[in-house]
C-alpha cells in the first residue's frame, strides 16, 4: 500500500490492557500501521515482550493498573491524549479494552477518532451468555447453551447436552489470574460441572455448558473484517484455522486464507443485523454431521492474526480502520487465498518450511523489523522455564503435605505427578486464553 494513501498526520494508540507479553497482533498492528508511516502509541505492559523492540513503535505508555475501573482507563487515555497533541485513531487490541472504550466513547470522542455504534455493543457481542441469543435472533447457528442457574442443574444440563460438554465463563476477561479458572474448558463428568458452577462467584460471571463439537480436518475456521462508516464489511476475510495452540481448542498457530462463501454470509449477516462498526474477529466450527458452520465466539477488536488477510493493495482491517475514520478512500485490493500466517513460538518446524505461493507471514519475524524476532526466543524460553519453575514448586509444596507411604507399599502416581506431566501445555495455553478457544 502506498504510504500516502493514509493520513500520516493522524496519529495511532493502541490499547491493551491483559498481560499477556506475548500477543503477537499488537506487534501486527504495530508494524502495519508504522510501515505505513503513521506514528504509533503502544499502551500496554510491554515488559518481557518482543514488541517493545519493534522499530515501529513510536512510544510505549504504561497501561491501566490491573482491574482499573473505567474512569482510571479514561484518565490514562487522556493523558496520552495530550501528550499526542492531535485526536489520534484509538484501537483496542483485546476484549477488555474493547468494552472499555465503547463504554467510554462519548467522553473520549474529543480526543480520539472512533467508530460510531452503541456503546454497549462490545459488551454484548463479547458476553458468552448474551452472544447466544445474539445469534438466535440473527439465525446464525451457535452450540445448544445452557446457563445453569443451580449447582444441580450445571450436573443435570451437563448429562443432558451429552458428555462432554464445553464449560465457559461468560466474561473470560474477568477471571481473576493465579486461580486456575480457564476462559473455555472440557467438562468430562456432571461432577465436574458442579465443581465448576460452584465457583462462579471466584470467576466473576455466569457459567456456560455448550454441546460439544468435535473437532475435525477443516472444521475449524475464522472470519476478520472491518464494518465502515456504512456498515460494508472490508479489509478481511475467511480463514481456515490448520493448527492450533493448545491442539484442538486454542489459538490460530497456522492459519490460512480459504475463500468460503457460508461463513463470509455468516459474518456480513451478524454484522448487518447488529449494526456493527469497527474491527471484529469470529470463531466458526463446522458441524461434522451437519455441515452447518457454528458460530463460537464474537471478538470485537482484531484478531490475534488479521494479518494474514493482507491483500494485494496491502490493505488489512487496521489500515482499514485508520483510512475510513479519517475519511480516506480504501483501495479495492485482490484477495490472496492460500497466503498462510504462523506463530513461530507455537508452530516452528511450520515457521522453517518453504512459504506457500500465495505468500506466509510470520508473527514475529519480518526482514524490515528484525528486533522482535530477535528477542522472542530468549523472552519465550525464560518465559517457559519460569512457568515450569513455579509449577515444580507447586507440586513440591503440595507433595509435602501428604503424609508418607506405608513401609513396604510404593505410591501410586499422585494427582501432582500427573498434572506436572502436562505442565508445559497448561501453563502456556493459559497465555492465549484471550484468544477465545475454539469449542473443543
Amino acid at each position: 500500500m502506498p504510504v500516502s494513501l493514509l493520513d500520516t498526520r493522524v496519529p495511532a494508540v493502541l490499547l491493551r490492557i491483559d498481560r499477556n507479553p506475548f500477543h503477537h497482533g499488537t506487534l501486527g498492528a504495530v508494524r502495519s500501521l508504522g510501515r505505513a508511516g503513521v506514528h504509533v502509541h503502544l499502551v500496554a505492559d510491554s515488559t518481557g515482550s518482543p514488541v517493545r523492540q519493534s522499530r515501529f513503535v513510536r512510544q510505549i505508555h504504561p497501561p491501566p493498573p490491573p482491574g482499573a475501573s473505567l474512569g482510571d482507563i479514561a484518565a490514562a487515555l487522556r493523558r496520552i491524549a495530550t501528550g499526542v497533541a492531535r485526536p489520534a485513531v484509538l484501537i483496542p487490541m483485546d476484549d477488555a479494552s474493547g468494552i472499555a472504550v465503547g463504554r467510554l466513547r462519548e467522553e473520549l470522542a474529543p480526543a480520539y477518532l472512533l467508530p460510531q455504534q452503541p456503546g454497549t455493543l462490545p459488551e454484548r457481542v463479547a458476553d458468552k451468555a448474551e452472544l447466544a441469543e445474539v445469534c438466535a435472533a440473527a439465525g446464525v447457528p451457535h452450540p445448544e447453551t445452557v446457563i445453569p442457574e443451580s449447582a444441580e442443574h450445571a450436573e443435570s444440563a451437563a448429562r443432558g447436552l451429552g458428555l462432554p460438554v464445553i464449560a465457559k465463563w461468560s466474561r473470560p476477561w474477568l477471571v481473576p489470574p493465579g486461580t486456575g479458572l480457564r476462559s473455555t474448558s472440557v467438562v468430562r463428568s456432571a461432577q465436574e460441572a458442579r465443581d465448576l458452577y460452584l465457583r462462579t462467584g471466584e470467576a466473576g460471571s455466569r457459567l456456560l455448558l455448550q454441546a460439544f463439537l468435535p473437532p475435525g480436518p477443516d472444521r475449524d475456521w475464522f472470519f476478520h473484517g472491518y464494518a465502515d462508516r456504512s456498515g460494508t464489511v472490508r479489509g478481511g476475510g475467511p480463514g481456515v484455522k490448520t493448527r492450533a495452540w493448545p491442539r484442538g481448542a486454542g489459538l490460530t498457530a497456522v492459519g490460512r486464507w480459504a475463500p468460503n462463501a457460508q461463513v463470509q454470509l455468516l459474518a456480513e449477516r451478524l454484522a448487518s443485523e447488529l449494526g456493527y462498526r469497527g474491527i471484529f474477529d469470529l470463531d466458526f466450527r463446522r458441524c461434522g454431521a451437519t455441515g452447518r458452520y457454528h458460530l463460537l465466539d464474537f471478538n470485537p477488536r482484531p484478531g490475534a492474526q488479521f494479518r494474514l488477510f493482507t491483500d494485494s493493495a496491502g490493505l488489512d482491517v487496521v489500515r482499514a480502520l485508520h483510512l475510513d475514520l479519517t475519511h480516506r478512500p480504501l483501495p479495492d485490493g485482490v484477495p490472496l487465498p492460500g497466503r498462510q500466517f504462523v506463530v513461530e513460538n507455537y508452530a516452528p518446524l511450520t515457521a522453517l518450511r518453504p512459504a506457500p505461493p500465495a505468500g506466509r507471514e510470520l508473527a514475529w519475524n519480518a526482514r524490515d523489523d528484525r528486533g522482535p524476532g530477535q528477542a522472542l526466543w530468549g523472552l519465550w524460553a525464560r518465559h517457559v522455564s519460569g512457568r515450569l519453575l513455579d509449577r515444580v514448586r507447586g507440586v513440591a509444596a503440595g507433595a509435602s503435605t501428604r503424609p508418607p507411604a506405608p513401609a513396604g507399599h510404593h505410591a501410586a502416581p499422585t494427582p501432582q505427578t500427573t498434572e506436572l506431566s502436562h505442565s508445559v501445555s497448561h501453563d502456556l495455553s493459559e497465555d492465549v486464553s484471550d484468544e477465545k478457544a475454539s469449542s473443543c
